[in-house]
């Protein structure tokens, strides 16, 4: 074979393979981060399986932790594309820094007390909260933590401050995440917690008392587009998802209360 014609096929065979390696990139997925408040976990595992289902050509990736955790990273430069917050002071906050637009409540929760199936001090109404020896709730600067000091607030003006002290008196830890309080009661740590009834719903390991309704909060979620997001675009697509009928199934099939933008 002469040094021209041998040249020329591996001219050929390179250009082939330069074509193959281009052809891949252009049929790979588009990366989207998503960052989610604990809560959303199995909500938006469903929802993000779902998107995907109708834009192949996007690959949701999901980060969970705590609001206030995930604010943290987004003020420090973390590459999220979507952030879904569990209550709107953490959202508000990014908006005023200029780090989230086109912010959006998509869904409300509620609170309730959880404890073990076979819990020996029994409770049955959320004024027997204080019979429990460990409880455990949400830290200050965490939104479930937040609201579950709202409801002992509220519940003052209806059991006086004797109850709340009780009941504060008997906290034997602040987590830094909803689910990581949920885990202190499956796992038989702790007599009563606080948490999302989200939360309650998605575990089979735990027993469920209402909290009434005049001393209850309304958790609002909203979620909107990073400002630094290159993907705007999907981002947007995937907001528009969860507030479509079909995300509002989802959301109501984990407990949560969809809401209308």
């Amino acid at each position: 074979m002469s040094a021209l014609r041998l040249s020329f096929l591996v001219a050929l065979l390179s250009g082939l393979s330069d074509g193959c390696i281009g052809s891949n990139e252009a049929e790979r997925p588009v990366a989207l981060s998503v960052f989610a408040a604990s809560s959303l976990t199995e909500a938006f595992e469903t929802l993000a399986a779902g998107f995907e289902a109708a834009h192949p050509d996007i690959d949701v990736v999901l980060t969970f932790a705590g609001s206030q955790v995930l604010r943290l990273q987004i003020e420090q430069g973390a590459a999220a594309d979507v952030f879904a917050s569990a209550n709107e002071a953490h959202m508000r906050a990014l908006q005023a820094r200029g780090d989230i637009v086109d912010s959006r409540t998509f869904a409300e929760n509620e609170l309730v007390v959880i404890v073990p199936p076979d819990a020996s001090a029994r409770i049955e109404r959320f004024e027997q909260l204080a019979r429990a020896h460990r409880i455990v709730l949400g830290a200050t600067n965490v939104p479930v933590g937040v609201y579950a000091q709202h409801v002992l607030r509220q519940a003052e003006t209806h059991f006086g401050p004797v109850f709340s002290e009780a009941v504060r008196n008997r906290v034997v830890s602040e987590e830094s995440n909803v689910r990581l309080v949920r885990a202190k009661v499956e796992l038989g740590e702790a007599d009563a917690a606080i948490v999302y009834r989200t939360d309650a719903h998605a575990s089979g390991r735990v027993e469920v008392i209402d909290i009434p309704a005049p001393l209850n909060v309304r958790a609002r979620y909203p979620m909107g587009v990073a400002a630094r997001s290159e993907r705007r675009k999907e981002a947007i697509a995937f907001i528009d998802y969860i507030l479509s009928s079909e995300g509002a199934d989802a959301l109501r099939r984990h407990g949560f209360a969809p809401v209308n933008p």
